[in-house]
């Protein structure tokens, strides 16, 4: 196969299954669904960690959160390891961001030649309070995530359309490069503020909304480590009414159909600057949302609806049309770029393969993908395995959980402890052990946090330090 460019649009806190072309029943994404027509969605993608630094860091690197140290929003990317930026640098490509990444800062040795409108944690230290999790906080107060919602114009959505402005004119500059080019395109939206332009809000009716499913208040009983989080950080509390709760959906939604707007400028550049059949295109997200589900919002959780991704591939030798089955992560996007550009397969490491060529092979449901988390609102750390049938997580002092996504794809019923599931159990487990040493990981996890809180001068220093909430984006 002939070497491609590929254009990378990555957006943030998008849930998986939130297109049209994932058989959404309310959500308006056009553009999305033609990429999807167009290309293979991967129905199976997750995250390799529920938390934007940590899932961006190992995007970075093609490496799993525990090999590389970056645990929670205060330790984030550097440019050590090196990733597929080096790589594609060392090989004579071009390699060029526009808009969030959320690494250290715009001096680390990231491996990209440049960086338009950059977006990182604020002032490189990020959300030191975080990593303050041995022992937890019992809560951090009332929780400010959703004070802001409805219609309206956010410097997150200003920022959003110069990132797709800035892309438009980048694919007509660079329209006759003779040598094969990756652009990654970061986009914020879906992320909270749920601020949005009223056009977008308009297209959902809120008040018809149904309610996020399995809400405490009706019978449902959270996990343990879960209701600690809840406990920790209880935006659901904070949110009050059903009628709020609607409105932050409807915002939600809104703001994913004012990304899939941004996306489809992009993509039009792409087309009438003649690139398109030159291009391989790649859509994703560096994680999901709760939106509700089970009384959470926001991330960090393993269930599917946080850990889950949207991961839509098509250009030049990608089937169209196709919905594979195989599980895919954002870990395995290093050694698609390489691949895809050209790059030697010396070039190339760490556990993830190729999604072209993911995409190309009969499905392998059986592949496991993972997914880690050692962040905010944790007491122990948290880790899930899942193939295209069962989703698996082990929480580290806490009972497991399995579910039968066949029987129970909301996952509603953890099976666990149930005899007809015991050796599935026992596979996944074993799997598991086999990639890393869950208790060791969380143990090296909490002496790195504490080294770093130690830094900041103690524990109840590092709990007023750093960014409260969203990190801020340039403002024109």
């Amino acid at each position: 196969m002939p070497a491609t460019n590929v254009l990378f649009i990555l957006s943030d806190e998008h849930q998986h299954d939130l297109m049209g072309c994932a058989g959404h029943p309310l959500i308006t994404t056009p553009n999305l669904d033609a990429l999807a027509a167009r290309g293979t969605r991967f129905r199976n993608a997750y995250t390799p960690s529920p938390i934007c630094v940590p899932a961006r860091a190992s995007l970075a690197t093609g490496r799993y959160v525990h090999d590389i140290g970056c645990w929670d929003n205060a330790i984030a990317y550097d440019g050590d390891p090196e990733g597929w930026a080096h790589r594609l640098t060392e090989h004579g490509k071009r390699v060029e961001s526009i808009g969030k990444l959320h690494y250290r800062g715009e001096a680390s040795p990231v491996g990209l030649q440049t960086q338009h409108l950059p977006v990182h944690i604020l002032d490189g230290i990020g959300q030191v309070w975080g990593s303050v999790r041995d022992p937890m906080p019992e809560t951090m107060g009332r929780s400010a995530l959703f004070d802001k919602m409805g219609a309206g114009l956010s410097d997150y959505n200003r920022f959003d359309a110069r990132v797709a402005d800035t892309s438009v004119d980048w694919l007509a500059e660079h329209a006759n490069d003779a040598a094969p080019w990756v652009l990654f395109v970061g986009l914020v939206a879906p992320h909270f503020p749920l601020v949005v332009p009223q056009a977008y809000l308009d297209l959902y009716d809120v008040d018809s909304l149904p309610l996020p499913p399995m809400h405490p208040s009706q019978g449902y009983v959270r996990h343990p480590w879960v209701e600690k989080q809840a406990r920790h950080m209880d935006h659901d509390e904070a949110m009050g009414t059903d009628a709020r709760r609607r409105l932050a959906i409807a915002c939600y939604y809104g703001l994913v159909s004012f990304m899939d707007a941004q996306v489809g400028r992009v993509l039009a550049a792409l087309q009438e600057n003649g690139l398109e059949a030159s291009t391989t295109v790649i859509y994703s997200s560096d994680h999901g949302d709760n939106l509700g589900k089970r009384g959470m919002w926001s991330k960090c959780l393993m269930y599917r609806e946080s850990t889950g991704v949207p991961m839509i591939m098509a250009g030049p030798g990608i089937p169209a049309g196709k919905v594979s089955e195989t599980p895919v992560s954002l870990i395995d996007v290093s050694n698609t770029l390489l691949e895809r550009t050209g790059c030697p397969e010396a070039a190339q490491s760490g556990p993830g393969v190729s999604l072209a060529r993911l995409a190309a092979e009969p499905d392998r449901p059986e592949r496991l993908a993972f997914s880690e988390f050692h962040a905010v609102g944790s007491d122990s750390a948290a880790y899930m395995l899942a193939d295209a049938r069962y989703k698996y997580h082990f929480y580290v002092g806490y009972d497991d959980e399995l579910f039968d996504l066949d029987r129970d794809p909301e996952e509603r019923r953890n099976v666990a402890r149930e005899p007809g599931y015991a050796d599935v159990r026992a596979y996944f487990e074993s799997a598991l052990r086999a990639l890393l040493d869950p208790e060791a990981t969380d143990r090296a996890a909490k002496a790195d946090q504490r080294a770093l809180i130690e830094s900041f001068g103690g524990r109840d220093v590092a709990l007023r330090t750093g960014t409260p909430a969203a990190t801020p984006v340039p403002v024109e």
